[in-house]
């Protein structure tokens, strides 16, 4: 069965709302029954997806998931955003600063950018929209913010490319951390822009004694991220294991410091993770077994071998390869996306000299323009659900943060030191 007939049927069963998982394992079924193999193909299929979902740095996951949901329902989120309000709450528009601050801070956590929405959309878009922001503008900031978010670690789709490429998981975690914070100062800086045309209110006046007790308040909170990167980035612990003390970590935080989380926070906490994860692992296993069926058909070298006929170029390759992740994020969840493609492309990124730590950044950031373009826009829509807001008007005030998204890919992509700067100093 053709690549582009296992394309066709799989882009139909996902426009008629199939669900991508459902759609991706279906698709390989049928191509393993029509390809040389036939009917005798199928007793493997259980082992390979098992097999694709069950390696050891998926175990992070759920485990990151899980200690967002916790400090969700510990209240360790709301303390953050009161940090980051006393910051820069006093700016004109002072609420998108904090939505982004926060999105910031909540990600060194969680990882991942629909939990990022779900938590502090729920918090922070009714406060705007209760202070007269619009909520297409609400709705928009929180979105982007939490998608820039994703890049700086722990980041959920740098462990799924991490391990369907072979690449260091720490290496890609330290690489996003420059161009987060340099995304997080340009955004702010739209916010500001945009606020100053809208005439957006500001928050109180800033008080220092006010920074003094949201600081003390959310001390704790600010120790979750400094103990979990802090041990992987030294390699006291590996990403999986970090995961593991986040959680552990936030329900100390949560239930002993804080007092906050009791037996039935924690089980809406687990089973909310639970859900997240299954989302995930199903994608992680019909993929690996699509994956499996490529691979054997040896459809990534025939791409590589046509694609380096083409061009030999790295910049060039780099700037195909952009177009390539920016059309499939329109129409596959990020994490299908890196499960599904990242292995078939990869033949290719190595054979144009590409560094893969480099590449899963970008890789990493084009997926994430994709979370908030339609149709799919799965951060997007999560946004504008808890908004109460149209997803078309919502995208015309999101176009401004969407830029913002796409100059921090131009920038990886081109200025290769932004990214790997830190790379290069401590690793290699």
């Amino acid at each position: 069965m053709s690549v582009l007939a296992i394309g066709l049927l799989l882009l139909a069963l996902i426009l008629i709302n199939v669900p991508i998982a459902v759609a991706l394992g279906l698709s390989a079924v049928v191509a393993m029954v029509v390809g040389p193999g036939g009917m005798a193909s199928l007793p493997n299929t259980a082992l390979v997806m098992y097999d694709g979902a069950t390696a050891f740095p998926l175990i992070a996951i759920p485990l990151f998931i899980l200690a967002g949901a916790i400090m969700n329902a510990s209240g360790i989120s709301r303390r953050l955003i009161a940090f980051a309000s006393s910051l820069v709450g006093f700016v004109r528009g002072g609420l998108s600063m904090v939505t982004i601050s926060a999105s910031l801070f909540f990600a060194e956590i969680s990882g991942s950018a629909v939990a990022d929405v779900a938590a502090l959309g729920s918090i922070l878009i009714p406060a705007m929209k209760k202070k007269g922001y619009p909520r297409e503008f609400a709705a928009a900031v929180t979105s982007s913010s939490a998608t820039l978010a994703v890049i700086i670690p722990p980041s959920i789709p740098m462990i799924l490319y991490g391990v369907m490429s072979g690449s260091s998981i720490v290496e890609l975690f330290v690489a996003g951390i420059v161009p987060g914070f340099v995304g997080g100062a340009l955004m702010m800086f739209v916010a500001y822009g945009l606020a100053r045309r809208y005439n957006f209110p500001r928050e109180q006046a800033f008080q220092q004694q006010r920074v003094w007790l949201t600081l003390k308040e959310a001390g704790w909170a600010l120790l979750l991220p400094a103990i979990i990167l802090g041990g992987i980035f030294t390699g006291w612990v590996t990403a999986t294991e970090g995961a593991g003390l986040a959680v552990v970590t936030a329900i100390v935080i949560g239930g002993v410091v804080y007092r906050e989380l009791d037996l039935s926070l924690l089980k809406v906490a687990m089973l909310e993770g639970g859900h997240q994860t299954a989302v995930v692992m199903l994608l992680v296993a019909a993929s690996a077994l699509l994956g499996d069926y490529l691979t054997e058909m040896r459809v990534p070298q025939v791409i590589a071998s046509g694609i380096i006929e083409l061009t030999s170029d790295r910049w060039a390759i780099l700037l195909l390869l952009n177009a390539f992740f920016l059309a499939i994020g329109l129409f596959l969840h990020s994490a299908a996306a890196i499960i599904l493609v990242v292995p078939i492309v990869m033949p290719l990124v190595q054979a144009a000299g590409i560094d893969p730590v480099h590449f899963g950044l970008i890789v990493t950031l084009n997926l994430g323009i994709g979370q908030q373009t339609p149709p799919v826009a799965s951060v997007l829509v999560t946004a504008c659900s808890v908004a109460k807001a149209d997803i078309w008007e919502v995208s015309k005030t999101n176009v401004y943060f969407v830029a913002v998204l796409v100059t921090v890919l131009l920038i990886v992509t081109y200025v290769p030191i932004v990214p790997m700067a830190l790379v290069e100093l401590f690793y290699r």
